[in-house]
């Protein structure tokens, strides 16, 4: 961590909220926690962040009484668990953002990045980096939908089918300006995503397209895709990562 008097201070720094249950997920455990190809969850997620060197430091929010969290980051490397995770996802990005406030810029770019979304890759972060590194706003990863899309009627029927023109699924990272994105989670605590509350403030947040490898793992089917793609991508924890560690 930088001298808290804020004489060195990151300039790029990545919030991972790991403060949910996943109830979804149908499992005694919560996902990021459950172990997959290997490892849990969390630390694919993290190892995966560390492959991109524009990214000084991680920090994962956890609920106050949790422990599982602190040995994973300390073997991802370069990581802080913050222990402040809320109710809500907008609760624990707010509550990070304000534990970190003596570590970072004002001006730092802050890249949220769902726990549970272990296989974004080094080129989807480098390419959000440099896309975003001169934008006025800040975006996000995410990617054209091309399904056919329709809208359910109350007894889960077919009501309308809705074009899919310039629909896109929103993804992590979400990359938005350390002091935009406080200012934004404090005036907007409801939203889902962090490109939401900056849409409420007027903003237009830019999309970058990513890949739909960068899959969040929801429901229990989602973690056997996971599992195949990360076996792709081992060593799960590579030795290059692990020796970029800073102290």
């Amino acid at each position: 961590m930088p001298d808290p008097t804020g004489a060195a201070r990151f300039g790029c720094v990545a919030i991972v909220p790991a403060g949910g249950s996943g109830s979804r997920f149908g499992a005694a455990t919560p996902k990021q926690y459950t172990e997959i190809a290997g490892a849990p969850v969390l630390e694919h997620t993290l190892c995966a962040l560390r492959q991109c060197d524009a990214i000084e430091h991680i920090f994962v929010a956890v609920p106050a009484e949790e422990v599982r969290a602190d040995a994973i980051a300390a073997r991802a490397g370069n990581t802080t668990v913050l222990r402040c995770a809320g109710a809500q996802r907008a609760d624990t990005v707010r509550s990070a953002l304000a534990a970190v406030v003596k570590s970072v810029r004002r001006d730092a770019w802050v890249l949220v990045h769902d726990a549970a979304r272990p296989c974004v890759s080094k080129s989807d972060l480098d390419r959000l980096i440099a896309t975003l590194s001169q934008h006025a706003v800040g975006g996000l990863l995410a990617t054209p939908v091309s399904d056919t899309l329709k809208r359910a009627d109350e007894h889960g029927g077919v009501a309308e089918t809705v074009p899919r023109a310039g629909m896109w699924r929103a993804q992590t990272p979400q990359m938005f300006r350390y002091e935009t994105l406080a200012h934004a989670l404090v005036a907007s605590p409801d939203v889902t995503d962090e490109a939401q509350a900056i849409e409420a403030l007027g903003m237009v947040p830019l999309l970058v397209p990513g890949s739909a490898r960068n899959i969040k793992i929801t429901h229990a089917e989602d973690a056997e895709l996971v599992a195949f793609y990360l076996r792709g991508r081992e060593p799960h924890n590579p030795p290059e990562i692990k020796a970029k560690s800073r102290p």
